[in-house]
């Protein structure tokens, strides 16, 4: 089940551009510039939080990819039109690093969610995962885009842990960002270049956390199994602030902005055109 953290955030301000796919007309589809099929040799799948598509910051942020990239972009619906959460269901808790939810933030969020219960149960990652890959694979039989990047945010990140590990010649490129509690082996699993956004105050994964994950690719350098990586820890930020920032925090508002360069740098550098 997803993290208290994924309930929460802002809303981006702007208007999407992009349109619905015609592959299976639930995707979310931002071209890159320039004539149809310029940009055939690379196209990045963005995994969303558990807001989904409904909520226009998917949409926005896969449009500046699109741009910033020049090629093309596509939101997989992970939830079959239906999110097992609103934003309306948010809580006023913290959104950036030192704040305490408390005992009784806490106990706000869990009356809020409650409604939601089976449908988070329904709408679990493996779940969104299974729903991404077909999606993917409609894709590129009808595409057939030279590379795939992945970046997943909160639960997306989940999912893209997932996919990348179980299906390891999928990408050839990943980003992951503040995801869903990370295992060993899906780690250990991907053969992609893989980068990290993390936030400095995590609820699903700690600073010992992200050490140890360092630890997990440090032991595999100069050896075959070694996987081009970063982590970058963004100060001043909580979980989520990736793909929902509270853009009110100067710290926050800088690291959105950064974070979102990083990813732009990372598959330039690791999937060229």
């Amino acid at each position: 089940m997803s993290c208290p953290n994924c309930f929460t955030g802002e809303a981006l301000e702007g208007t999407p551009t992009g349109t619905i796919s015609e592959i299976d007309n639930a995707a979310y589809f931002s071209p890159g510039p320039g004539p149809q099929g310029a940009s055939a040799k690379r196209a990045i799948i963005l995994l969303t939080d558990i807001f989904g598509l409904p909520l226009n910051n998917a949409r926005i942020i896969a449009d500046n990819f699109a741009k910033s990239l020049e090629c093309d972009v596509y939101v997989p619906d992970l939830f079959a039109g239906r999110p097992p959460v609103t934003p309306e269901q948010m809580s006023a808790i913290p959104q950036r690093a030192g704040l305490k939810v408390g005992f009784l933030g806490y106990l706000k969020l869990f009356f809020k969610v409650l409604p939601s219960l089976f449908a988070l149960i329904r709408n679990r990652p493996p779940q969104g995962a299974a729903r991404a890959l077909t999606f993917i694979n409609k894709l590129q039989e009808s595409k057939k885009y030279e590379k795939l990047g992945a970046i997943g945010y909160c639960f997306g990140g989940g999912v893209s842990l997932i996919l990348g590990s179980q299906h390891p010649a999928l990408f050839s490129s990943i980003v992951i960002a503040h995801p869903s509690p990370p295992k060993d082996a899906q780690i250990l699993g991907i053969k992609a270049p893989t980068a990290w956004i993390a936030a400095e105050d995590d609820f699903a994964i700690s600073k010992a956390r992200l050490d140890q994950i360092e630890a997990l690719y440090k032991a595999r350098e100069g050896k075959d199994t070694y996987v081009e990586y970063e982590i970058r820890v963004y100060p001043g930020t909580a979980h989520g602030f990736g793909a929902r920032p509270a853009l009110q925090y100067p710290e926050v508002k800088e690291a959105f902005e950064k974070a979102f360069q990083q990813a732009v740098d990372w598959f330039n550098r690791t999937i060229p055109v």
